[in-house]
């Protein structure tokens, strides 16, 4: 009885005496020096000394204890991290490699992953991958190949998403692993070629489900590593947003720098059977050279092929497919393919897609560029030399002859300073590479097709107002039949050449206009009538589309550029020698700006007209006999 006693008074003591906490960071404070406060807010602080640093038998303890060992409770990450990039360089010897407290922080503050102050946590992890990854010192050391992964990792959209405090935005660890950190390499690697798509699409998990569909997912899927992945088109650490220039994904950039790279890259085309003619194709479009000079809304390769969900053309689903093509073009155009077939997008020129009338168009002005300019160019060389030769012998009295009334001084400014600008604004389009097409874009990206706009506006009006001219008033009527061709200009052509090369001794004299002016004259006339018009069909491009197959608008693109190409030097070496670089009316024919010429130069090279010309007006000409020239 007195044994029940006893055992019933002492269960009541035990529970009415509290019992002393157990003994924790105060054992060893004593000897170490210790932050207490800090320890028991870290996610460690209910653990006692011994339960870490469990090889202490006793306290005091004698001599250093071993190594606090934290796979004794975290054998799962242990293991991973012993397979990791980090684990295997600590056991070959990299005595920097990052270990459990070079992520977690020191052993006595290790903080939960939800603790802001957490060097792990979300809005600091930069800062902790940061520690080794964005010190030229350990990456030149190690010879790691990534420069300054940490410094764009923070400027892309990934990082600066999480610096606003956004949690959901993908940090190093969401994208590499925490312990199990392995080489992009291996084939585990949750970066690698392999399986980068399924880590994206943790976040991304609509887009996933597209790509895996798509040419290049599918490609992937069956072991192609040539095949791009997410990181090939986004980039790595660098991911901006479509909108920033500096994104791969940009507008602007997407064709040439990110689908270029693999498009245009021979060995790949080559190893995949891709045709090599689809980039340059493009850049050579409209698309493509507005593109390259910055503008961001012309079409580029996702405009047409999409973005993760590239299919093949003969997939039915595909947004290429040519069932689906008026579609997918009529999103910019409306109205293509409705007529007509649309026929080949990427078309190369002298490729065997190349329709046949574009093929001739482009050929006529392979033939004619050449032999029209090497005619000019032999003609005004001769005519140069042969002057230079002979010395000036053209009376200077001073003498001005009228040649061009106001109306035609005004229609004629009007073409000058316009064909200059077009001039300008066009091959500013097909080089907008080029130094001096970057002031163009100091503006609007749109500046200078609005000024090469307004240009075609003024040239073409300056020719109407001509015409209006001709047709209005009489008296200027007279220069038409004055500019009709006729076998005496061939003779002409004949006869000057045999002068300049010292075969004759005669000059060869013309009327109101010589041969040279009437060339000139018709020359312009055709190339405004061919600029207008296929200038017309490319800046409707959408009316062009409806109506007409695209092989029109191919042709029209054809012409313009070649003809541009034929009227600039004509100006350049033909008509700049007759008004300028003459040695007979150097330094210039001012009659387009004061309406008057020189009456010597008339008298001499049109001595008929001189004539007629002055006793129209009552004045008697003063013909003199034509002077020989000295031989030198």
């Amino acid at each position: 009885m007195s044994f029940v006693l006893a055992g019933m008074l002492s269960v009541i003591l035990s529970t009415a005496v509290p019992t002393a906490p157990p003994v924790k960071g105060q054992e060893c404070a004593g000897c170490h020096e210790v932050d207490i406060p800090q320890f028991e807010k870290s996610i460690h602080g209910s653990l006692a000394c011994r339960d870490c640093h469990s090889g202490i038998a006793t306290l005091p303890h004698a001599g250093k204890p071993p190594m606090v060992n934290c796979a004794s409770c975290h054998a799962d990450e242990a293991k991973e991290y012993a397979r990791s990039v980090h684990g295997s360089a600590k056991k070959s010897g990299m005595a920097d490699a990052a270990s459990c407290t070079s992520c977690h922080g020191a052993p006595h503050g290790i903080l939960p992953a939800s603790d802001p102050a957490s060097k792990i946590a979300k809005k600091n992890m930069a800062d902790t991958c940061g520690a080794c990854h964005s010190n030229p010192d350990f990456l030149a050391r190690h010879k790691i190949p990534f420069a300054k992964p940490v410094e764009a990792y923070r400027l892309s959209v990934h990082g600066r998403a999480v610096a606003r405090g956004d949690n959901n935005a993908a940090s190093c660890s969401d994208c590499h692993g925490s312990h199990s950190i392995v080489s992009g390499k291996d084939e585990k690697s949750g970066t690698g070629h392999e399986l980068v798509s399924k880590t994206c699409g943790k976040c991304h998990s609509d887009i996933l489900e597209v790509y895996s569909q798509s040419v290049h997912g599918m490609a992937v899927k069956a072991g192609s590593k040539g095949a791009p992945d997410c990181t090939s088109c986004h980039g790595e650490h660098n991911l901006l947003a479509p909108s920033e220039a500096g994104s791969l994904v940009n507008p602007a950039r997407v064709s040439t720098v990110t689908c270029g790279r693999c498009h245009a890259d021979e060995r790949l085309a080559a190893r995949y059977n891709m045709a090599q003619d689809k980039l340059p194709s493009f850049q050579d479009s409209f698309h493509g050279l507005a593109a390259r000079g910055g503008s961001q809304t012309v079409a580029n390769c996702a405009s047409c092929h999409g973005i993760h969900n590239i299919l093949a053309s003969t997939d039915p689903r595909s947004t290429i497919n040519p069932k689906n093509l008026g579609q997918t073009c009529g999103r910019c155009h409306p109205g293509v393919g409705q007529r007509f077939a649309i026929g080949p997008v990427h078309v190369r020129s002298a490729s065997m897609s190349e329709h046949s009338v574009v093929k001739w168009i482009r050929l006529t002005y392979l033939w004619l560029i050449p032999l029209t300019i090497g005619f000019m160019l032999l003609h005004n060389g001769l005519d140069f030399f042969a002057k230079l030769r002979r010395g000036r012998h053209i009376h200077g009295t001073g003498e001005q002859f009228p040649r061009m009334n106001l109306k035609f001084r005004i229609g004629h400014g009007m073409v000058v300073v316009s064909f200059i600008t077009l001039v300008a604004t066009g091959f500013a389009l097909k080089y907008p590479e080029a130094t001096w097409v970057k002031f163009f874009f100091l503006f609007s990206p749109t500046f200078r097709g609005i000024i090469h706009r307004i240009a075609a506006i003024i040239i073409s009006a300056g020719t109407l107002f001509h015409l209006i001219q001709l047709m209005a008033v009489k008296r200027d009527r007279v220069i038409v039949p004055e500019l009709l061709p006729g076998w005496q200009d061939a003779k002409d052509i004949f006869n000057m050449f045999r002068f300049n090369l010292g075969l004759s001794k005669t000059r060869p004299t013309f009327g109101m206009f010589g041969y040279p002016e009437k060339m000139e004259y018709w020359a312009f006339m055709w190339g405004t009538v061919v600029m207008a018009v296929t200038g017309f069909l490319l800046w409707a491009e959408n009316w062009s589309l409806s109506h007409f197959p695209k092989w029109v608008l191919d042709a029209a693109t054809t012409a313009h550029w070649y003809e541009a190409i034929l009227a600039t030097l004509s100006i350049l070496v033909w008509h700049w020698y007759l008004v300028i670089f003459d040695p007979d009316v150097y330094p210039m024919d001012k009659a387009w700006i004061t309406g008057s010429t020189s009456g010597d130069h008339v008298r001499e090279t049109r001595p008929e007209y001189y004539r007629k010309t002055l006793e129209k007006q009552g004045v008697e000409p003063e013909i003199e006999p034509e002077i020989e020239p000295d031989n030198p």
